[in-house]
């Protein structure tokens, strides 16, 4: 049985939308639905000279293999991240965006292994974790 799914933009009449509920999407992980300056301009480890600093030992095959957020991506709601400054493993509990300066990757663009290592994992071919 097909379910529809819920439209919070569509919770008001829509000329009272915008003042009763003016971020009605945000946070939800379906379409298009908010910004996504990822997939307009997708920029990698490589392509960022602090992540390239903070990466050193990772060859440039490597890097490149490591997407890099811009500033205002929509973070998607339960998924889970890597701050490159402090290799602090995080996971979404709400609306957030990717701040200026934030060196943030997205754990489910980058392949086990190398998040393994990304994470600091000692063994990056073990399996298994978050």
């Amino acid at each position: 049985m097909t379910q529809r799914v819920y439209d919070p933009s569509t919770k008001h009449p829509p000329e009272y939308q915008k003042d009763l509920n003016p971020d009605a999407a945000a946070g939800i992980n379906y379409g298009n639905v908010g910004p996504h300056p990822e997939r307009d301009n997708p920029r990698t480890a490589f392509d960022v000279k602090e992540a390239h600093r903070l990466l050193d030992g990772f060859t440039d095959d490597l890097l490149k293999q490591i997407p890099i957020l811009p500033a205002g991506s929509r973070l998607e709601q339960d998924a889970t991240y890597l701050d490159l400054a402090d290799r602090a493993e995080f996971k979404v509990t709400s609306s957030m965006s990717a701040r200026p300066g934030s060196l943030l990757v997205p754990k489910s663009e980058v392949d086990y292994t190398l998040w393994n290592r990304l994470r600091g994992v000692d063994d990056p071919a073990r399996t298994g974790g978050t």
